[in-house]
């Protein structure tokens, strides 16, 4: 799977402060405020063949969805359910171009912000997230200290680690889909920042992500901020 974002983009969208974005985004894997994603014209996460997750804490959206298009989702509790998508990758909740619910639409529509993908340098997905992997190749970032560069630099660095060195987690259990790489690479990410990293090995530093991991996930019950 190349994950890799190509070096020649496209065009330039701003994604905003580098430092303020990810400050904002480590919130919202930690409660439910969302981010605010300047997406524009852009619709390429609504056109890109996602099942969308509904909660039970939905409640709102829950009732401006039509039932005909809410499925139980496999392997979680009752109450989760599924919205698919059309036969040509769109939500099924995508109308002339926009969310017909935005106002009400759901906190899994909420979280999602595709530079995360650009944080990580990977692409979202195969030709079926085309128009999210070009996005992805859009976003710019600024960066108001060395020291954000640093850290964008050590999420790069994170992710690229997941993708190669699948075989150094125990049982080879790591991330695979790109979101999820992406996710875990920006809550470790501090792991690539020890100065001690240079000298360990690929086992070594595959523990200290699952720590991270653990670490990060602890703090999300423990802030009072989890999301239900």
């Amino acid at each position: 799977m190349n994950t890799s974002v190509p070096v020649n983009k496209l065009a330039q969208v701003e994604a905003g402060d580098f430092g303020v974005w990810l400050t904002q985004v480590l919130a919202s894997f930690r409660g439910s405020a969302g981010t605010d994603v300047p997406c524009g014209s852009c619709r390429g996460c609504c056109t890109s063949s996602y099942f969308i997750h509904v909660r039970p804490s939905d409640l709102k959206t829950i009732g401006a969805v039509p039932k005909s298009l809410l499925t139980a989702a496999p392997g979680l509790p009752q109450g989760y359910k599924l919205i698919g998508f059309t036969s040509n990758g769109f939500c099924a909740l995508l109308k002339n171009g926009d969310c017909s619910i935005y106002s009400s639409r759901l906190q899994t529509c909420r979280d999602y912000d595709c530079r995360v993908f650009t944080a990580a340098g990977i692409n979202a997905g195969g030709t079926d997230k085309a128009a999210i992997n070009q996005r992805v190749q859009e976003w710019q970032f600024s960066y108001a200290t060395g020291q954000d560069q640093q850290i964008h630099n050590a999420i790069k660095k994170a992710a690229s680690f997941i993708v190669k060195n699948r075989a150094a987690f125990p049982g080879g259990r790591a991330p695979v889909a790109p979101s999820d790489i992406a996710v875990l690479a920006i809550k470790v990410h501090g792991v690539f920042l020890l100065p001690e990293m240079g000298s360990q090995t690929s086992s070594e530093i595959a523990e200290a992500i699952i720590r991270a991991s653990r670490e990060f996930e602890a703090s999300r019950s423990t802030d009072g901020t989890e999301k239900q």
